[in-house]
């Protein structure tokens, strides 16, 4: 066994939902289910777009989670059988969708959303995107998310701050995040409230590295801040 030099200190981190440990895990006996059920966690918590979803040949084609599953990574039936068996379960969704004369297995985790998602494909309300295409998720080297940075610099999440975080990260760009966060830490104003004003200053008012708002001389001008944003800097 190949020893694990441990997490490093700014490592990401994947939302997983509390039920499948409480509810799930402990009915899980086959180590193919296990591993590909948290592959696609992984693998869906880094796609972009509505719907997400991994296909059949993504997962074939990941050389990590094959070789997890068949030693060499050259056996396709423990990815089928751990795929099954976790349907069965009712951890994941499969849809089968016909394209170019070709079936391609869809795999979603079944949420509330995601279920809407599958019958809205099969009704033609929503068209699934590019699949013949589609490529296996790489592991990268990748910047903090908002979870890993809250975590690292507030505290633990609440289930109602996970939810002004996911609707954030759909607001405002990635480095704007990561920038607010260490301009909130350097002025030891460690809490989501003050972090979430800095981004909406920014999204109404522009920037002072290359994106200036309608108020840049305004803000320039220590008093005028003060008389602006005195209320944020005193909480």
């Amino acid at each position: 066994m190949k020893s694990f030099s441990g997490f490093p200190a700014r490592s990401g981190f994947t939302p997983i939902p509390n039920l499948f440990f409480t509810d799930v895990l402990p009915q899980v006996d086959d180590p193919a289910e296990l591993k590909v059920t948290l592959h696609i966690f992984w693998a869906l918590y880094r796609k972009k777009g509505y719907p997400r979803f991994v296909t059949f040949n993504e997962l074939g084609s990941d050389s990590t989670l094959m070789r997890g599953l068949g030693g060499d990574g050259s056996q396709s039936e423990p990815l089928r059988r751990g795929l099954e068996q976790a349907v069965k379960r009712g951890t994941l969704l499969c849809l089968k969708v016909e394209r170019g004369g070709d079936t391609h297995e869809l795999y979603f985790v079944n949420t509330d959303a995601d279920r809407r998602a599958v019958e809205k494909i099969k009704s033609g309300e929503l068209e699934p995107g590019v699949l013949v295409k589609s490529e296996p998720c790489m592991v990268t080297r990748e910047q903090p998310n908002i979870f890993t940075l809250y975590e690292q610099n507030i505290g633990m999440l609440t289930p109602i701050i996970a939810e002004e975080l996911k609707e954030a990260e759909k607001l405002y760009p990635a480095l704007w995040i990561e920038d607010a966060f260490k301009e909130a830490v350097d002025l030891n104003k460690r809490n989501w409230r003050y972090i979430s004003r800095i981004l909406e200053r920014w999204k109404a008012e522009g920037r002072h590295d290359g994106e200036p708002g309608r108020h840049f001389k305004a803000e320039s001008n220590p008093e005028e801040y003060f008389r602006r944003y005195g209320h944020i800097l005193k909480k």
